[in-house]
């Protein structure tokens, strides 16, 4: 049974909503605070969204980024804003659908049902989640190549990634400079083993809230470095 989960403010809207929907067999829940209602629909597992724009505390344009940011699930937008540039915005930002109230329940049963049937057959056909690696504060998009810190995207060169993607992988495993510049640039290290020290300092720069007493990247002296979990 598919779960659903609707971000709306206006409640006598979002019951009508849910009372279609639990009709047609799905099971249904209701946010009605943008804040709230992120933090459930990335924290929960739900395989649909319907999501208000206007909301109070978040809007549904930082919802859609955010949910768009972990999750590959249907989002379908919905507002009473008819300007073109709205519907725009919240496609480009990765919803699948834009309807403009009002709208008929039955037409948005019809649209769920269509939304999920395509992403089943996708699914279906081997699109996968985004492979995510969370410690603590950061969040790294293996698939995507993005880095957040406290949900803050930061911009790291490719090296820079792939160090950091290594060392996250290997928690707690101490590595010398030799065998992370062996591993990162694939080739000997001999002379060349600064390069591992500057782009740990880069690194740090980025992730670290005091890059003088690190809590994730740690230097082992005489060794080399390693994760912190």
């Amino acid at each position: 049974m598919s779960k659903i989960l609707i971000v709306e403010d206006e409640l006598a809207i979002a019951e009508l909503e849910k009372d279609y929907l639990e009709l047609s067999g799905f099971t249904v829940d209701i946010e009605s605070q943008g804040d709230t209602g992120a933090q459930r629909a990335l924290s929960e597992n739900y395989d649909l969204i319907i999501l208000d724009l206007m909301l109070p505390n978040m809007d549904g344009f930082e919802i859609c980024k955010k949910v768009r940011e972990e999750k590959n699930i249907p989002v379908i937008m919905v507002s009473a804003k008819k300007d073109d540039i709205d519907k725009i915005r919240g496609l480009g930002l990765g919803a699948d659908d834009y309807m403009t109230k009002p709208f008929s329940p039955s037409e948005l049963v019809a649209r769920v049902k269509a939304h999920l049937a395509r992403y089943t057959r996708l699914i279906g056909t081997g699109m996968k989640e985004n492979e995510i690696i969370q410690i603590r504060g950061i969040k790294i998009d293996k698939t995507a190549r993005r880095v957040y810190v406290n949900g803050e995207e930061k911009i790291f060169t490719t090296k820079e990634f792939d160090l950091l993607t290594f060392l996250a992988q290997n928690p707690n495993h101490v590595y010398t400079k030799e065998e992370l510049f062996q591993e990162i640039w694939d080739m000997e290290s001999i002379g060349d083993i600064a390069t591992v020290t500057v782009h740990i300092k880069k690194i740090r720069e980025k992730i670290e809230i005091n890059t003088s007493k690190p809590q994730y990247i740690e230097t082992i002296w005489g060794v080399g470095y390693r994760f912190k979990v």
